[in-house]
């Protein structure tokens, strides 16, 4: 257990940002899965610039790589123009 009052508020922060990040990234998966769900074009190529977004953020913040965030964002991009 920490002893001092700096890890005390560094434990409780941590777990704060872990919460926010998870809620986060589980929102984004569930935007993904949803994008490729899609049968329509125009829906797709409405949603895709928000999911995008998305995913940027989650790279900024280092909650995923941002070589996994291109990749992401390449395969999205590329799945909805096949469509």
């Amino acid at each position: 257990m920490a002893n001092h009052k700096s890890a005390l508020k560094r434990i409780r922060s941590n777990e704060a940002k872990r919460l926010t990040n998870r809620y986060q990234h589980k929102t984004t998966r569930n935007a993904i899965k949803k994008l490729r769900d899609m049968e329509k074009a125009k829906d797709a190529q409405a949603f895709l610039p928000s999911v995008v977004s998305m995913i940027d953020k989650l790279a900024k913040k280092n909650v995923i790589h941002v070589n996994k965030a291109a990749n992401l964002k390449s395969g999205l991009t590329k799945h909805v123009a096949s469509l």
